[in-house]
């Protein structure tokens, strides 16, 4: 019975301990552990999901919250289509169904949300797509955090597809191959003209990148906490985002 006025006292010191330092204007998220935990309950993997669906709006309110403008969570990997028929077909209900979603969602509104889904997005069936545009079409004015949800996404891949758009570029003389450079790969990447993120989180205690954001990632702070994906409290955000303010950023030198 002590245990939750100790939490929110706790929480409260953080939340003064944060709002006073410099704040990352993007953070990634590595939104791990759905799958476990939902074993841990003996609940079936896409009930995990949902979960985790349901936790990753609490956190956009906590970025809105804190001023952050841009969060990029990792929600579905090249990977991932390896998985049972079973699973995939229900990760693509819950994507159909979150997309229309945000898509109305007052709070989106009114917290000028911009929606958009990065990756190889070809890969996902119509009604998918459809939820994606639909939403993208929505949000695309809103102009206080920018939400990319990358879906069918590998660093990789990514890397490649850059590579491939400036080959063409090169072939049809528009570019020369002495004027590439960081900025220009950089500008054909899915997150163009989106700011490196400051913060990378990954939960559930796995202590890897992933084939996430390989090339955005450079010179971002890393932070691994043990809790599954779900369970990611305030309160593991907020520790999340003082260790970052704890650091010291040396982008290389």
């Amino acid at each position: 019975m002590i245990l939750k006025p100790v939490y929110t006292l706790y929480q409260y010191i953080l939340e003064k301990q944060v709002k006073v330092e410099k704040i990352p204007e993007h953070i990634a998220i590595i939104m791990d552990g759905n799958r476990r935990l939902a074993k841990t309950i003996g609940k079936p993997p896409w009930f995990g999901h949902r979960l985790g669906a349901q936790r990753l709006e609490d956190v956009i309110e906590w970025c809105i919250w804190l001023g952050i403008k841009s969060i990029t969570a990792y929600a579905f990997s090249i990977e991932n289509f390896s998985r049972s028929e079973k699973e995939i077909n229900y990760l693509f209900d819950l994507f159909e169904e979150y997309f229309y979603k945000v898509a109305e969602d007052e709070r989106i509104r009114k917290d000028e949300v911009k929606v958009k889904a990065i990756g190889r997005l070809e890969k996902f069936p119509d009604r998918v797509l459809k939820a994606i545009r639909y939403a993208e079409e929505k949000t695309k004015n809103n102009r206080n955090l920018l939400l990319n949800i990358a879906m069918a996404y590998g660093g990789r891949q990514e890397l490649v597809d850059a590579i491939k758009k400036i080959a063409v570029k090169v072939k049809a003389g528009e570019v020369e191959i002495e004027n590439i450079d960081e900025k220009l790969v950089s500008g054909h990447l899915y997150t163009s003209g989106v700011k490196d993120p400051d913060l990378i989180i990954r939960t559930s205690g796995e202590e890897r990148i992933s084939d996430f954001l390989l090339w955005q990632s450079a010179y971002s702070e890393l932070y691994f906490c043990e809790t599954f994906w779900p369970s990611f409290r305030k309160i593991d955000f907020l520790r999340a985002i003082r260790t970052y303010q704890q650091r010291e950023r040396r982008y290389g030198r």
